[in-house]
């Protein structure tokens, strides 16, 4: 192979790492300001979720005390059963908000990044 050809394959390979550095820096960019705006909104919704969770569990004891009291009174029955059937029917509602919350945390929290690298991947494959 001539000096040439060889240093024009060189220059080829140098230009496309030089389009791929290029590619994968603006995706860095990109990835980075979305993980800064995600991470914001995610301290700020898990402040106001704590915020939410103390109220509402102060809230829930008041409510299982008043139920408590009301089941005693209008059905009689002692406070151990009442209890219990208190105690089943949150350990129902726990499960199935777990189970929807479980559902609801799977998406993905960078679709703008995901759909970049597929536009770019699309690009350099000629797609």
């Amino acid at each position: 192979m001539t000096e040439s050809k060889r240093s024009s394959g060189l220059g080829a390979v140098a230009r496309v790492s030089a389009i791929a550095a290029s590619v994968m820096d603006l995706h860095v960019k990109i990835a980075l300001q979305e993980a800064d705006r995600e991470k914001r909104r995610l301290i700020s919704g898990g402040i106001f979720l704590l915020m939410g969770g103390a109220f509402m569990l102060v809230g829930l004891i008041a409510f299982q005390v008043a139920l408590g009291f009301w089941m005693h009174q209008n059905f009689g029955l002692n406070f151990i059963y009442t209890s219990g059937v208190i105690t089943i029917i949150d350990i129902f509602l726990a499960g199935l908000s777990l189970r929807i919350g479980g559902h609801l945390a799977r998406a993905p929290y960078l679709p703008e990044t995901i759909e970049g690298l597929m536009r770019t991947g699309k690009a350099v494959l000629g797609k």
